[in-house]
């Protein structure tokens, strides 16, 4: 059940999100959270700790709740070092810098904003009222430290032990799939980085036409570095046309080893 259905459940009330309780003051609705986690709070007061933003406490000023930055700040730490440690052993084989651009995919703002998503971390945030009306507990940046702030409340709770089973649980499950998904989707920085290693210089995108109407326009790009055509991509927007590109020029380069060094010379005319 979700969260937002056992309040209603529970109250017979329609959902107001500036009412909610947090967790720690429902069991029912901690035990939901708590079964999403994969851990049981000891001392529910962390969790509370870990859903309270900065602009609740400057409103409740008087009664000295600390928001839930020092726990995020903790939160971040460990989430590094379990991931770390995860990709690591899991590809024994990668580079220093593969392991860090994987590392940056798998927690960076937008996907800790999909896993407080997946939690329903945004209904139990306590926050202002006016940070709620403006969107705050959809907003990625709020989600994201929350999550953060999460992970060090249980592993103040149950140790590294239990951080690292909510991580893998929550996180972690099926990085594989997302690492390809999301790698894939970069081949722009793939093919800036082979090139600027070698010559300090990146290759230009340059628009070589755009057609149909306003509603399914079609962009096609061409890839170049000092004069030489790598490869061509179409899309209904410049940045897919860019990217489809840069895949082409990236399977050009695949299939012919010396190309990458004929690239010093412009071509023959």
């Amino acid at each position: 059940m979700r969260l937002k259905d056992l309040w209603q459940k529970l109250t017979g009330a329609p959902v107001d999100e500036s009412t909610v309780p947090p967790p720690a003051a429902d069991p029912a609705l901690r035990e939901v959270l708590e079964t999403k986690l994969g851990h049981v709070f000891g001392d529910p007061r962390l969790l509370d700790n870990a859903l309270l933003h900065r602009s609740h406490s400057h409103v409740v000023r008087n009664t000295r709740e600390d928001s839930n930055e020092r726990l995020e700040f903790l939160g971040d730490a460990v989430l590094g070092l379990v991931v770390n440690a995860y990709l690591y052993q899991r590809y024994a084989d990668s580079s220093e810098g593969d392991l860090t651009k994987m590392k940056s995919l798998l927690v960076c703002r937008d996907r800790l904003a999909e896993v407080a998503s997946d939690l329903e971390l945004g209904v139990h945030i306590r926050m202002s009222r006016s940070e709620a009306a403006t969107g705050g507990r959809h907003r990625s940046s709020i989600l994201a430290d929350t999550t953060e702030a999460v992970i060090g409340a249980v592993y103040l709770d149950g140790g590294l032990a239990a951080a690292e089973g909510m991580i893998d649980r929550c996180l972690l499950d099926g990085s594989d799939r997302l690492l390809e998904q999301r790698g894939q989707d970069n081949y722009k920085s793939r093919l800036q980085e082979i090139i600027q290693a070698r010559y300090k210089t990146p290759p230009r995108y340059r628009v070589t036409s755009a057609a149909g109407p306003d509603h399914a326009r079609v962009f096609k790009v061409g890839v170049t570095f000092n004069g030489h055509a790598l490869g061509q991509g179409e899309g209904s927007n410049k940045k897919t046309a860019e990217q489809e590109a840069a895949r082409r020029a990236l399977a050009t380069l695949g299939a012919r080893d010396e190309l990458l060094e004929e690239l010093a010379e412009p071509p023959a005319n």
